[in-house]
């Protein structure tokens, strides 16, 4: 057995989960609502303010669709619950960012500004002009759009000028050595 596809997702007071037809689930919460429609092979058993995923036999789609879909679904309770979000920093000699109405605008060392509209269930904040939060309910969305902006200007490995998450490590290279002889 899937020892995560065998965890029971817990719902938490606030939370509403339907299952409908075809295991199409909707969970509303305080952040938001989300619906998507999961393998229609898994069976989902709601209990009081539990859920369960379980497979109808051993064959090895359904093994690897069950802790699958019990992540899917564990993410969209904890999404309208909690919510993600992803934290960008900016490096570099005039490298800055600023939030203009709904769009991000970046200065990123290019001969013009970069400008990407926000999207729809995600909220971008700018604490201040070298960092980024974004964030919403759908986890899938915040970082695949985190992985946009990024994607902007990735950071290299010389200076590490660029736009990078804030956990993450740049390995650092060395530079030119001096003159020949």
């Amino acid at each position: 057995m899937s020892r995560i596809g065998r965890m029971p997702i817990t719902v938490p007071a606030g939370v509403e989960v339907k299952i409908g037809e075809g295991n199409v689930v909707t969970v509303k919460g305080p952040k938001g609502e989300l619906t998507a429609a999961l393998h229609p092979a898994m069976i989902l058993e709601q209990e009081d303010a539990q859920i369960l995923v379980k497979r109808p036999d051993d064959e090895p789609q359904n093994r690897a669709l069950h802790g699958l879909t019990r992540t899917l679904l564990h993410n969209m309770v904890e999404g309208v619950e909690k919510g993600f979000s992803k934290t960008l920093e900016v490096n570099g000699v005039g490298y800055r960012v600023e939030k203009k109405g709904s769009d991000l605008v970046m200065n990123l060392g290019f001969s013009h500004q970069v400008v990407m509209p926000e999207v729809p269930g995600i909220t971008i904040d700018v604490p201040n002009p070298n960092q980024i939060v974004i964030s919403g309910p759908d986890k899938q969305k915040v970082g695949q759009f985190a992985a946009e902006v990024r994607e902007k200007r990735p950071p290299e490995p010389y200076k590490g000028k660029g736009i990078k998450y804030s956990d993450e490590v740049i390995r650092r290279k060395v530079g030119k050595t001096g003159a020949k002889k």
